[in-house]
């Protein structure tokens, strides 16, 4: 059995996808660049999940974070989710990261109130501590 990897992504992108794919499968002799992005639509579609995490302030996709990294005053906040979230909904107004970025990476599966400690591509080591992780409503 084949198990495919769902990606969380807002409702509001699931609906801009959706709408997007509509629009383009109206093109009765579409060209082979509106071909291949009706199908990177239909499998963003398809491995779509749009639940609402629970608030229990586990990171996962889905979660927006707030985060006090080493050596800043003020507290950062961003939306754990796939790049492009930043593209598909203009109205997300905050950062995204990856789950496969390094901080996405570094800060999956930790609780609120752990520190966490990741490395960049550079080699630079970064630290930062779980402030908040809820579910985003965006």
């Amino acid at each position: 059995m084949s198990t495919t990897e769902t990606t969380w992504v807002p409702p509001s992108v699931l609906e801009r996808m959706s709408e997007e794919l509509e629009t383009l499968s109206a093109d009765p002799s579409p060209s082979p660049t509106v071909e291949e992005r009706i199908r990177t639509l239909r499998d963003a579609i398809r491995n779509a999940e749009t639940s609402e995490k629970p608030d229990d302030g586990l990171v996962e996709a889905g979660m927006l974070v707030t985060a006090l990294f080493a050596g800043d005053e003020h507290p950062t906040s961003f939306l754990v989710g796939p790049r492009s979230l930043v593209e598909a909904d203009p109205s997300i107004a905050v950062d995204v990261y990856s789950p496969t970025s390094p901080l996405g990476r570094a800060i999956d599966g930790a609780h609120v109130g752990d520190t966490v400690r990741y490395a960049l591509p550079s080699g630079r080591s970064i630290t930062l501590r779980i402030l908040a992780a809820e579910p985003f409503r965006g």
